[in-house]
């Protein structure tokens, strides 16, 4: 039978988030219950909260970095058993027979994966997301925590982390290669321990120096204030690879400027605005400009144990749930080092 699970639930574009609860259907064959004890607040709980994307179906219940416990199987599930540490990211099916969801890409599923949270499942339903308590996902869609993970600081992993891994996997970061990150926020610092653990030389390019330390302390080899016009003469053509997180509306030709030959720039930020940018920035140097989701089930799984091997975790502020509307108005204003964590058991 179904089950109530506790939960924070957005109402409306403009109403705080407020205690309530959300449905959770019974296990099938092969899904899995999670208990809940840690989620990690994204930027994108908020864009989708507050109705700055499209169609939000409220009321809605967000939050996809999930981290927990398996605490229910179905009869036919096999990868996973009670007590499991397990996680959950940013989708929870696919069509699982297209070309991409066959080659382990199941984010660019052609027919469309679905969302964690405000989208439709295929039972019909609409899909909550993990500012609750449990969840039931297909064990095919719930990833393994390694011991060597704190709950805590793994739930970020599920999003920031791998959306951080990915870009620098698939455009071979590693040892000779000169990596700068845009941004040193909630993805920005999970991509400066990534990259550096892969033996990238690193490079973070903020606004101002006051992340300056812990950049560094985090493992980037170089740090440089792009409020400094000099910034961008002194490391003109030097980079192999470009990761923008931020989603402010930034001269992207000015950035890709610093691309060495056949160097890449790539966005996971989301910014509001199209780009403006020039063809010759991109014909210059053979100069690429590409985009990139999360990873599929299969790499997120190679995220989380590349972290673990390496001692990477998230830098978290675990908050209670009656705080969530609070972080929301602090990650806003970048008041957060450097991802709110929120705590299932206080619901």
């Amino acid at each position: 039978m179904p089950t109530l699970a506790k939960a924070y639930v957005a109402t409306s574009p403009t109403a705080p988030l407020e205690a309530g609860t959300v449905e959770r259907r019974e296990p099938g064959e092969f899904e899995v219950q999670i208990a809940i004890k840690f989620t990690g607040i994204c930027h994108s709980d908020i864009h989708t909260a507050r109705g700055d994307w499209a169609s939000v179906k409220y009321p809605v219940v967000v939050g996809h970095e999930i981290a927990g416990v398996v605490e229910a199987v179905g009869s036919k599930v096999t990868r996973y058993a009670l007590g499991d540490r397990v996680g959950v990211g940013c989708f929870v099916d696919s069509c699982r027979d297209c070309v991409n969801c066959r080659a382990g890409e199941e984010q660019h599923c052609l027919v469309g994966s679905v969302s964690t949270y405000n989208s439709v499942g295929r039972d019909g339903l609409p899909t909550a997301g993990g500012y609750s308590t449990s969840i039931v996902v297909d064990e095919n869609y719930v990833l393994r925590i390694p011991d060597g993970i704190s709950l805590a600081a793994a739930a970020p992993l599920l999003c920031a982390g791998i959306t951080m891994y990915s870009p620098l996997r698939n455009w071979n970061a590693g040892p000779g290669r000169r990596v700068a990150i845009i941004g040193m926020g909630g993805l920005g610092h999970m991509g400066v321990k990534i990259a550096a653990a892969m033996g990238a030389d690193v490079t973070v390019l903020s606004q101002s120096l006051k992340k300056q330390e812990d950049a560094l302390r985090l493992g980037a080899q170089h740090y440089y204030a792009t409020s400094d016009p000099g910034t961008f003469e002194v490391l003109a053509g030097y980079f192999d690879l470009i990761i923008n997180t931020v989603s402010a509306d930034i001269d992207v030709d000015q950035y890709l400027s610093l691309l060495a030959l056949d160097g890449t720039m790539v966005l996971v930020g989301l910014p509001a605005k199209p780009l403006n940018q020039r063809a010759w920035s991109l014909v210059a140097f053979r100069r690429n400009l590409a985009g990139s989701k999360m990873g599929g089930i299969r790499q997120t799984q190679d995220m989380l144990n590349f972290c673990a091997a390496r001692g990477l975790e998230a830098e978290v502020e675990v908050i209670p749930a009656n705080k969530i509307n609070e972080a929301y108005e602090r990650v806003l204003a970048s008041d957060v080092r450097y991802r709110f964590v929120i705590d299932a058991g206080t619901f």
